[in-house]
């Protein structure tokens, strides 16, 4: 389609939708203020504007996750400080009632990025600083520790042990050396060797996934071997393996994934949920799996890391057994099962709790994110049977974005933010492949 086409028609839409989505938050908007003025009237409000506020800054600002946590340190007493790049300023979660202070930074890759979080950091007082990190961020994040460490403390996880974890072929590694069940898993770093490959020795297929990560091909699983060698070795050169850009040949193994959120204090897992994956990570509902908190809480222990950290797994469909497939050292989406416990700010800053991991409530609601469940049920009205579905998922569960008594940046999420994406899009004429409400971006080749 059109790149013109194609954007001025999701503007059309999200248009379209404005008038619904104003009415719902000026209602809330109203409660918000009814609220407000009966605490002051009862008393409720006490002495808490004399106490002295400490503050967190929080990254990736355009990300639902950020929002998650920047809501939970509020509601814990802190001042909240959020960031993001230039290129994302228009992020509906700026105008958040639990944002004190928005705040730009240059991009991760920039060398400028360390100084200018140091700065924000010295200017402002800020006492606790929790990224929320792109798949390019955590990199540069970590390296960033030692200069901003002296300033105040950093939960992300440190340089010497964030390679270890972000590197798909080391993770695997180091999980092997602590006796942990995963896949059969080999650096490749020329296509040459996926063709000597010998399959035939083999009782399960493999695919190629990057070891950087790659937003558009990370959704590839094709199988391997192909019917023929030449169809097996035309794939493998098709794709952009080379010694600075390694690959993983994995054993891909049939069953049910599943992924996880950690937050690891020391070693400890303060921060805990698992959920069964879904398609684009869209949709999270905390699944007890007893062996799977089992291998992160050995992995973590062991490593001795402090830091978010997220793991995906599959259960085997022929012998049952739980495999990990990888580790992101960072925050998970899933954390959006923790918009009700108050408890997730001060998991993130303390080891001591009896309680840990905290995990969400028995009766917590499954999260998911309103367009992404109206454009689903759009695209599935020819099928009765999903459209009904959608339906429940919307009717059961919570919009990770929307809260009654913050809904603004719901509103600035749909009807600004992402709008303002789709414009830039057509001045720079890249196109893209999906819009990803949950991280607040245009999914483009070549993106973050």
């Amino acid at each position: 389609m059109n790149i013109w086409l194609k954007n001025i028609t999701v503007i059309a839409g999200l248009t379209a939708i404005l008038p619904l989505t104003l009415i719902v938050v000026m209602a809330s908007l109203v409660a918000r203020l009814v609220e407000q003025l009966a605490s002051t009237v009862v008393g409720h409000k006490g002495h808490q504007g004399a106490r002295l506020k400490k503050t967190v800054l929080i990254t990736g600002g355009k990300m639902t996750k950020a929002l998650t946590l920047a809501r939970s340190f509020h509601g814990a007493g802190y001042r909240v400080i959020l960031a993001e790049t230039s290129r994302y300023v228009s992020t509906g979660h700026r105008f958040s009632f639990a944002v004190k202070k928005f705040v730009t930074v240059p991009g991760p890759t920039d060398s400028d990025y360390t100084q200018a979080l140091m700065k924000i950091i010295q200017d402002e007082g800020v006492d606790e600083y929790v990224p929320v990190c792109s798949p390019l961020s955590s990199f540069y994040d970590s390296s960033a520790i030692p200069s901003l460490s002296p300033f105040c403390r950093v939960v992300h996880v440190e340089p010497d042990r964030i390679i270890d974890l972000d590197d798909k072929y080391k993770f695997a590694k180091k999980a092997e050396q602590l006796g942990l069940r995963i896949p059969k898993t080999l650096r490749i770093t020329d296509p040459q060797q996926v063709v000597d490959f010998d399959f035939t020795k083999e009782s399960r297929p493999f695919i190629l996934k990057s070891i950087a990560y790659d937003a558009i091909r990370r959704l590839d699983l094709t199988r391997l071997p192909l019917e023929t060698p030449e169809k097996t070795a035309s794939f493998a050169n098709s794709l952009p393996i080379s010694t600075d850009n390694p690959w993983i040949l994995q054993e891909f193994i049939e069953g049910d994934e599943y992924c996880t959120h950690g937050t690891v204090i020391n070693g400890i897992l303060t921060v805990y949920c698992c959920c069964k994956s879904s398609a684009f990570q869209i949709n999270y509902s905390h699944v007890d799996e007893s062996d799977i908190e089992q291998w992160v809480t050995h992995f973590v222990s062991a490593m001795k890391f402090t830091g978010q950290a997220s793991f995906d797994f599959i259960r085997a469909t022929d012998d049952g057994e739980f495999y990990a497939i990888e580790c992101n050292p960072r925050a998970h989406s899933a954390i959006t099962l923790f918009s009700n416990r108050p408890q997730l700010a001060t998991a993130h800053l303390s080891d001591t709790a009896e309680f840990y991991p905290l995990k969400p409530l028995k009766n917590c609601r499954s999260t998911y994110w309103l367009f992404h469940e109206l454009w689903r049920f759009v695209t599935q009205l020819h099928s009765p049977h999903d459209a009904q579905a959608v339906i429940k998922t919307i009717l059961t569960g919570k919009d990770s974005v929307f809260n009654w008594r913050d809904p603004l940046p719901f509103l600035m999420l749909h009807h600004w933010h992402i709008p303002s994406l789709l414009v830039k899009d057509l001045q720079e004429q890249r196109g893209w492949f999906r819009i990803d409400f949950n991280i607040g971006k245009l999914v483009q080749e070549g993106g973050d």
